[in-house]
């Protein structure tokens, strides 16, 4: 996986942004994608190296058909853009906030991830990472011991929309995993932990640093071939219950 390029979604702030620093830094060459051109650019700027600006909006089809254009091999796709929403519980949440989160958190993996894949497929060494959560374990939500680090939110329903979403994207995580399996890709999401970004109020609050996430991201990233696929892997390279 020796200079690789690399796509990562959401790339201008937060955990995407210092995947992109990261992998950079290891002479990567890096996509960085931003729904905001000038975010973007100060962002590419910031970070140094080959880093190269795609404006992307991953819930805009027009958007991704035009970025894909631009990209005409790749080694790497980090699906990292994300929204939270607020921390309803579903029976407080109205639909159309299920909607907007999952446009971005679900179908934008889909729009992306299809739109890439040509791409992708010139590659010797095809990997996806899609940057899940710990909340979207259902093992978890459920209260099953063996799943009890993986989560500390209490059982109470909150952030319905945000943390389904998120185990929507890990069932789509094993089905690319599957059918992509005899083409030599690999396919794993990873849950980031609790960061300091503005995700949410309860991340902005938090003291955990991006960059740890963003090394577990890198790490999936830079699979050997004899390398998992098809699972869901905590930032430390632990396996987090479905």
């Amino acid at each position: 996986m020796e200079r690789s390029t690399a796509l990562v979604t959401g790339a201008n702030k937060g955990i995407g942004r210092e995947i992109a620093r990261q992998l950079a830094a290891a002479g990567h060459t890096v996509y960085l994608g931003s729904r905001d051109a000038a975010r973007g650019e100060r962002a590419a700027s910031q970070i140094g190296g080959d880093v190269r600006l795609l404006v992307l909006d991953v819930t805009d089809e027009a958007s991704v058909a035009a970025a894909a254009t631009q990209v005409p091999a790749l080694d790497i796709l980090i699906n990292n853009a994300g929204i939270s929403g607020g921390g309803q519980r579903p029976d407080a949440e109205d639909v159309g906030t299920f909607r907007r989160i999952y446009e971005t958190n679900v179908f934008g993996v889909v729009a992306v991830t299809n739109a890439f894949l040509p791409a992708l497929r010139r590659s010797a060494h095809p990997r996806i990472v899609n940057i899940s959560s710990g909340t979207g374990s259902l093992a978890a939500s459920a209260g099953q011991p063996a799943a009890a680090a993986v989560s500390a939110r209490p059982r109470t329903g909150s952030f319905a929309a945000y943390r389904s979403s998120k185990a929507a994207l890990n069932e789509l995580t094993v089905l690319y995993a599957n059918s992509l399996a005899a083409d030599g890709f690999k396919v794993n999401a990873l849950a980031p932990g609790l960061r300091r970004t503005d995700l949410n109020a309860v991340a902005a609050a938090s003291d955990g640093d991006p960059a740890e996430a963003a090394a577990g991201a890198v790490r999936l990233a830079l699979l050997p071939d004899d390398g998992p696929t098809g699972q869901f892997l905590s930032f430390d390279g632990s396996v987090v219950p479905w």
